[in-house]
């Protein structure tokens, strides 16, 4: 009898769960409804991986990495030779998720930690709370990393329905730092598993992502699937030993793989016509890895490459923050384009807003611009012509159109990246107008943000 009642509760739990979902699922029908949302609206996938480097991919001229699936994503869509993100994991997806500059946001300008107290306030609008507002169904899989001190840090506090994943950096457990927190997959707010494999990192992600998409209803969807890799330490399962690029060129063929499991599943669940998919990394690769980065079988080697500019991960030159990003939408996004005037991360919370009949917060800065005609082809110029690069709190150059302005290490230079991609000439002396707006430019964001300016004579 006592077993029958465990079983007689456990059904009525889950049955009054799955009438508090459905309740919900019809409100934000109803709410969207009343906003005058479109009613066909397309689905949303973010694909964002960790330390992938512009020269990573077949199709940002890899001579040796294979990644068909995505070079076909680039194929059907748009692909951008000039997107911007911050050079480190925390900044970027708060930049992503809110489309402001993490310098705004408190704790989350700075690499969060496993034992760090702050997070993303619960003040702040993310892209999933503008989108499951207006009936879209939301998931985060994979790499969080923006705060899990206060349950107001994670993931369901900001507008996601449910949760799988790490809440940092896989590096981010003895001996790699000093902690002694285990590195734990979460599902929603409790872990799950304690992770002591880490090669199954990106297939288990592949596999919720999957399953998400499979259970597809009547709501549109967005799925965030922040991968894991190929931050250090590399890991890989079934693409062990099978690129000629070493451990790293396995890593990302995996990665590739991930991406047309989850395209294939699109496909046969019939929705891959009537979702947006957004192939993004997160910061440059991690070439200048510390010392401790060396072990467990990583050799120094082990890294991906900035392609054809100067610097990696954690710097602001272009090597840092200049990253591969694709989007592809059929029918609405010319197929094969290449964009090549500059864009960035936090473009992309008001371009789906804006697709997606979701309102845009006006009630602080936002620094993000729709960019629905330039990916439609109905310009060549980009909204998103000036843009800030930070590390941490440390502002050190701007972007304003083809000349960027950087002020570190005790020097001001000035380049033209359009003929020097990887900042080799410094103009400075021959264009003090430009170096002079510029640089007043610089002053008055330090101004309004707090970022910290390097005073250098002009």
């Amino acid at each position: 009898m006592a077993q029958t009642r465990r079983q007689f509760m456990a059904g009525a739990a889950a049955g009054i769960a799955a009438t508090l979902a459905g309740m919900a699922a019809l409100q934000r029908g109803a709410n969207a409804m009343e906003q005058g949302v479109p009613e066909k609206r397309p689905n949303v996938v973010i694909m964002f991986t960790d330390d992938l480097g512009y020269g990573d991919l077949g199709c940002y001229g890899s001579p040796t990495i294979k990644t068909p699936h995505i070079d076909r994503l680039a194929e059907e869509g748009a692909r951008f030779t000039s997107f911007y993100v911050p050079p480190s994991c925390t900044p970027s997806r708060a930049a992503l998720l809110t489309g402001r500059y993490a310098i705004r946001l408190g704790p989350v300008a700075r690499v969060l930690g496993p034992d760090s107290p702050g997070g993303l306030s619960p003040d702040e609008t993310t892209i999933a709370t503008a989108l499951n507002n207006t009936g879209y169904r939301t998931k985060c899989i994979g790499k969080w990393h923006l705060g899990h001190a206060e349950e107001g840090f994670m993931p369901t506090s900001h507008g996601f329905d449910s949760y799988f994943g790490l809440l940092y950096s896989n590096d981010m457990i003895p001996p790699w730092v000093q902690t002694e927190r285990p590195l734990e997959l979460y599902r929603d707010l409790e872990p799950v598993e304690v992770v002591d494999d880490q090669s199954k990192h990106t297939t288990r992600f592949t596999e919720e992502a999957v399953q998400f998409i499979e259970q597809n209803g009547e709501d549109p969807f967005f799925l965030y699937l922040a991968y894991a890799m190929p931050h250090l330490p590399l890991a890989a399962s079934h693409f062990r030993g099978k690129s000629r690029a070493d451990f790293y060129g396995d890593v990302i063929e995996e990665l590739d793989w991930s991406a047309g499991e989850v395209m294939k599943a699109l496909e046969t669940t019939g929705v891959a016509d009537n979702t947006l998919v957004i192939w993004l990394s997160d910061n440059g690769p991690w070439i200048n890895m510390p010392e401790r980065m060396v072990q467990g079988g990583n050799e120094p080697w082990h890294a991906g490459s900035p392609g054809p500019f100067r610097g990696a991960k954690g710097t602001t030159w272009e090597g840092g923050q200049r990253v591969p990003a694709i989007v592809r939408w059929p029918g609405e996004i010319p197929a094969g384009r290449v964009i090549r005037d500059p864009a960035n991360s936090q473009d992309i919370f008001p371009t789906l807003a804006h697709i997606c009949g979701a309102e845009v917060p006006q009630d602080r800065p936002m620094d993000g611009h729709d960019l629905t005609p330039l990916l439609r082809g109905e310009t060549d110029e980009s909204p998103s012509q000036v843009y800030y690069y930070l590390g941490n709190e440390f502002l050190q150059a701007v972007r304003k159109g083809p000349w960027k302005l950087r002020v570190a290490d005790s020097e001001i230079a000035l380049y033209h990246l359009d003929r020097d991609i990887a900042e080799l000439f410094n103009v400075a002396e021959d264009h003090p107008e430009i170096v002079a707006e510029l640089h007043a430019m610089l002053r008055a964001f330090a101004e309004e943000t707090g970022a910290v300016l390097e005073e250098v004579d002009v």
